[in-house]
């Protein structure tokens, strides 16, 4: 009997153990304190709110993010930090929103601090105005073997006004890019904590979509991010195009001096006279809905970006790592609306000043559906599919690593781009395909749950060794102008040409003269 308790008690105890190994680690320590998570299933700890930084609140509201404090006791990572100050969504719904927004959210499947797991970070989207890092594409990734991060930054006014006094009271002589200056920020935290979670500091990688994507780009083009990344993935966006200081909003790869006058015209909008009256104002009038103002947008700094990205990238001067770059069939769709083919055509002239028969040509509008098509696919082109193909086309010149080009073109009939009328996938749908959103619907979407299977598999092997290619998958050769080097993404994979060529070098054509024209003007002062 003694020894039949003794083999009870023995097995007992391994079974214990065994389910304790088993379990993934719901408790662990960081710089600042310890912290516990909340579960998803049985194999999956989820840390929603890490405090990766001091609250940039006032003094410190359009400064460098700081240190985060340290606590006492055990954090209960349990619940989504706030979202930055921004305009309420196009839904009508206002999420919880301050200014005290800087956490991170870290899922794991890790089951000791020594499992050294790849490691992804997760940029969000919104245009450098809107959205949050919450959301559900963690546990889908995280399942497949990954710790997945996902990082808040500073959206808005608050996360990229650059004006003459802030650059003045700088160390490093500039203003401006605070989000981005958050993200670099957060991945260095990461290299310092990211092994307490199960995670290997050595394997990360970046990727985002949108404005993410933007970031993603510009931290391989940033002196600051060194080494802080190992591979990028981006998902319809790329910094690449030509400089524009003009005093318009949305003023994209501005100078610093273009980005502080842009600065200056929002303080006269908001009839103050300097920086302390705009430092004491409530972080939500800068941002809500009734400013009344223009967006901001990242700025060429000399500190964070800089140079234009594009020379940049001529020169071979960036973080050269593995990239995938992906873009959608559609973008464009999300952006625009009905347009009459005179309409359309008045645009065209405006945008494209001599080029504009040219553009014709390609972009064709003459009827009035032709036009609504053809004003989508030139967003599309200027604003996504031109800065990705050539992200891919300059790294695969002068960089030693390898630069891989997707094309998402899987038909669906669910879409953030809703009823509107479509010839393809819409901007953003992409996520739906790193989350749950087909694969826990197979019955009601198999290709699209067959096509979001397959994208996990690349998006995940590339987390794990720097090559998208495993078994049981299509092989992805690197990028090739000019050959069927782009894997397309439509009932299955498939590797195919540039997609749209014709329209991509024209824009090509087009940036060119631009950049020439403003490299003139720069010259001439």
């Amino acid at each position: 009997m003694k020894m039949k308790r003794l083999l009870t008690l023995l097995v007992t105890g391994l079974l214990v153990t065994f389910c304790a190994q088993a379990q993934p680690l719901m408790k662990t320590h960081v710089e600042t304190g310890d912290l516990e998570a909340t579960a998803d299933g049985s194999d999956l700890a989820i840390y929603k709110a890490i405090p990766y930084a001091a609250p940039p609140v006032g003094d410190l509201r359009w400064k460098e993010p700081q240190p985060a404090k340290p606590w006492s006791g055990v954090l209960k990572a349990e619940e989504f930090g706030p979202w930055p100050p921004q305009p309420s969504r196009r839904d009508g719904s206002h999420p919880k929103m301050s200014e005290d927004c800087l956490y991170l959210g870290v899922a794991t499947p890790a089951k000791s601090v020594s499992d050294r797991l790849p490691v992804m970070v997760w940029i969000h989207g919104g245009g450098f105005q809107t959205e949050h890092y919450g959301g559900d594409l963690w546990t889908s990734l995280a399942r497949r073997g990954v710790v997945v991060v996902s990082v808040e930054y500073r959206t808005g006014a608050l996360g990229f006004m650059a004006h003459p006094e802030l650059t003045k009271e700088s160390k490093n002589g500039h203003s401006g890019n605070y989000g981005l200056l958050d993200q670099i920020f957060a991945l260095k935290w990461v290299q310092r904590n990211i092994a307490n979670f199960g995670g290997d500091p050595s394997k990360v990688t970046i990727f985002g979509e949108s404005a993410g994507a933007i970031s993603c780009s510009i931290l391989c083009g940033s002196p600051l991010a060194k080494g802080l990344f190992r591979a990028c993935i981006s998902q319809s966006g790329g910094s690449f195009a030509p400089w524009q200081d003009s005093g318009r909003s949305l003023v994209t790869n501005a100078s610093q001096k273009g980005a502080e006058q842009h600065g200056l015209a929002f303080q006269k909008h908001l009839k103050k006279k300097s920086i302390k009256q705009l430092r004491k104002m409530d972080a939500l009038a800068l941002a809500g809905d009734n400013v009344g103002f223009g967006g901001f947008w990242p700025c060429v700094d000399g500190y964070v970006i800089t140079d234009d990205l594009y020379r940049n990238y001529e020169r071979g001067d960036y973080n050269d790592v593995p990239v995938i770059v992906m873009t959608n069939s559609d973008e464009g769709v999300l952006f625009t609306g009905p347009v009459t083919a005179e309409q359309y055509k008045e645009n065209i002239k405006r945008t494209f000043g001599q080029f504009a028969d040219e553009a014709l040509r390609v972009y064709p509008g003459n009827t009035d559906e032709e036009a609504y098509f053809s004003n989508g696919d030139t967003f599309r082109d200027m604003g996504f599919a031109w800065p990705s193909f050539a992200w891919v086309s300059l790294q695969s010149k002068t960089g030693k690593s390898p630069a891989y080009a997707a094309y998402l073109a899987q038909p669906s009939t669910m879409s953030f781009a809703g009823s509107k009328k479509r010839h393809g996938v819409s901007h953003a749908d992409d996520i739906l395909y790193l989350n749950n959103a087909f694969l826990s619907q197979p019955d009601k979407y198999p290709a699209e749950a067959a096509v979001a299977e397959i994208i996990q598999q690349y998006w995940v092997n590339f987390a794990k060794t720097g090559n998208p290619n495993g078994k049981g998958l299509p092989y992805w050769p690197a990028f090739d102008k000019d050959k069927a080097t782009t894997m397309q993404f439509s009932n299955g994979a498939s590797l195919i040409a540039v997609p749209n060529r014709e329209q991509i070098d024209f824009i090509d054509k087009f940036y060119r003269f631009q950049r020439e024209e403003t490299e003139k003007m720069r010259k001439s002062q």
